[in-house]
């Protein structure tokens, strides 16, 4: 018999899914188990991002009996950012969870975030002092928020991950951004709502090996750093002034030399590798204005940001294969149920 859904929905947990089949039937249970002991109205979206392993049966197993579970599968994979866009909105509780499926953030320590969000906070961060990653990725963790930060001209904590909990409020305004390169954490703190932190557990990876490789991570980075910031330009424009000057004042020296003392200008060498140097600068500086030249391309091709193949439990749609346009989100007294601006359904069990 299939486990019917409770409403209104007071909590809802939202996990992007991608290589996590040996964790799912473990994050299942516990999951359950943890919310039960908060309400008995929550739910729990997960969203496949078209996992090559076998995400998707498991995932469609449980929803078929528990209808307290939203599956929803996208058509590829578009990326963590993408996927938990998707379950944003659809997620439909009072408060709303973000968390990874490999179970290194434990659904325990929920009822720690639920109840620092209950003293008055819209958004409360998991904070992980201590991190059970290996020696060098902790290291090289550390290094890439020290240089995000200074690129972003902000002060960045690393122990602090998206494993949140956020208001109603919060989701509908996060619902607005249709941009392409996303980071939820750097959306929500955008926002401007009430932020507080609580520290959680962090523990190993439950089974399998992270999709995060060291060349995803860089293009994450690059991604980041261009959608947040425009540092890397200003930076550009600096030490292209300060070069500038600098050449200049070496070529005041020379010209002292040669007429006050007699001294001949050296050869070609220095000369050649002063103009290689500069060469290859002038290429760094165009590769990044391409880079933000690129993401004003993306932009304006305004395609979905993620496209649904198939679902289970999720609330009736408006008809297969529309394109959802951005738009004002109601009034939480429209009295009209919000759709999703960034979605394409193209199948809906």
């Amino acid at each position: 018999m299939k486990i019917a859904p409770t409403s209104p929905v007071r909590i809802s947990v939202v996990v992007p899914l991608y290589r996590c089949e040996p964790c799912i039937a473990e994050l299942y249970r516990r999951l359950v188990k943890s919310l039960e002991a908060l309400t008995p109205s929550f739910e729990i979206v997960l969203v496949n991002d078209a996992s090559p392993d076998g995400d998707w049966g498991l995932v469609r197993e449980i929803a078929n009996r528990d209808a307290r579970v939203k599956a929803i599968s996208l058509s590829r994979n578009f990326g963590q950012h993408y996927a938990l866009s998707a379950g944003l909105d659809y997620a439909s509780g009072d408060w709303v969870v973000v968390m990874d499926g490999d179970l290194q953030d434990p659904p325990e320590e929920i009822a720690k975030l639920y109840a620092k969000a209950l003293e008055g906070h819209d958004i409360v961060f998991g904070r992980k002092p201590v991190r059970s990653d290996s020696l060098f990725k902790r290291a090289a963790s550390r290094s890439f928020t020290r240089i995000l930060g200074f690129l972003m001209d902000e002060k960045l904590d690393n122990s602090v991950t998206h494993f949140s909990i956020v208001s109603r409020d919060v989701v509908r305004n996060l619902r607005q951004f249709n941009e392409r390169n996303r980071s939820y954490a750097f959306l929500l703190r955008w926002l401007g709502f009430d932020v507080a932190y609580v520290d959680v557990a962090h523990l190993p990876r439950h089974a399998g090996a992270s999709g995060y490789t060291l060349g995803k991570l860089f293009r994450l980075a690059s991604e980041l750093v261009v959608s947040q910031s425009d540092k890397p330009l200003r930076l550009s424009i600096n030490f292209g002034f300060v070069v500038a000057f600098l050449a200049l004042g070496y070529g005041m020296f020379m010209v002292f030399r040669y007429f006050f003392q007699g001294t001949p200008v050296p050869g070609w060498t220095s000369l050649i590798a002063s103009i290689y140097f500069l060469g290859g600068l002038g290429f760094v500086a165009l590769g990044v204005v391409g880079l933000y030249i690129g993401r004003i391309f993306e932009e304006t091709k305004r395609r979905p940001l993620y496209v649904i193949k198939e679902s289970i439990n999720l609330a009736p749609m408006r008809q297969a294969e529309q394109v959802r346009e951005l738009r004002p989100v109601p009034s939480q007294d429209a009295g009209s149920e919000y759709v999703p601006p960034a979605a394409q359904q193209i199948e809906s069990l």
